[in-house]
């Protein structure tokens, strides 16, 4: 019998339509519809093991996974197989041969997210589904003055929601926040070593609080030295408007 060999692949989707990355037994995940591909490669069940877990509605550019196939399927003919089986909205983008002891989540050095918000009176329609709009005139100095307050080794339990399991610790390191606007679009771009749930959509969702001048950009510090638990004061952005842009090894 061949010995299972193992693959990386790094998977793009749009999260439309989908409750996450993570299998679920009443609703449809991404993880769902690539094991599906992969059990008909095989011709057997085969578990995919993914680099994190996105929210309902989140879309991915640059998602990793790892998983072992008995078949020896060349990795450029992996691709080519595997999306031949995959619905339009979602795509394997490459594959490789991954070396002993490669897991997807626990090996990740870092990741980054981005988040897109279309600042203008209309949001044109084909935009929608990736593009959250704002009809204020946000203040992006002040957002950058904000978002320079998560970079660094803080305590995040006041940017995140309860996930509903036990955490070792809610201590993240984010390693930088930048925000960039090009006409009506303005694009938020952070990396960090791993992010809690909801936490960067819980970031996002209080710079345009700050943007909207409701905020100050001091309240960040504020929040992240009291350390307590979230409230409504900061809210969670949408999710359409997130991207996990890439994961570093």
């Amino acid at each position: 019998m061949t010995p299972p060999r193992r693959y990386k692949a790094v998977i793009a989707y749009d999260g439309t339509g989908f409750s996450g990355w993570q299998f679920q037994e009443n609703a449809l995940g991404i993880q769902q519809v690539v094991e599906e591909a992969l059990e008909w490669l095989e011709g057997a069940k085969v578990r995919v093991y993914g680099s994190s877990r996105t929210d309902a509605g989140v879309h991915a550019k640059g998602f990793c996974a790892h998983f072992f196939l008995t078949k020896p399927i060349p990795p450029a003919n992996l691709v080519r197989a595997m999306n031949t089986r995959l619905p339009g909205s979602v795509r394997v983008m490459r594959a490789s041969y991954a070396k002993d002891g490669f897991d997807a989540r626990l090996s990740a050095k870092g990741k980054e997210y981005r988040y897109n918000v279309y600042m203008a009176d209309i949001l044109p329609p084909h935009l929608y589904p990736y593009w959250v709009h704002c009809h204020r005139k946000l203040d992006v100095e002040a957002m950058r003055r904000a978002a320079a307050y998560f970079v660094g080794r803080h305590d995040f339990v006041s940017f995140a929601a309860n996930p509903n399991r036990v955490l070792e610790t809610t201590v993240r390191n984010v390693f930088s926040f930048d925000i960039s606007r090009n006409g009506p679009r303005i694009v938020f771009k952070v990396r960090g070593d791993g992010f809690l749930y909801k936490q960067v959509r819980s970031m996002v969702g209080f710079l345009l609080s700050v943007g909207k001048g409701n905020e100050r950009p001091e309240a960040v510090k504020e929040l992240l030295e009291a350390a307590a638990p979230r409230t409504a004061r900061v809210e969670t952005a949408p999710s359409r408007g997130l991207f996990l842009w890439k994961v570093f090894y």
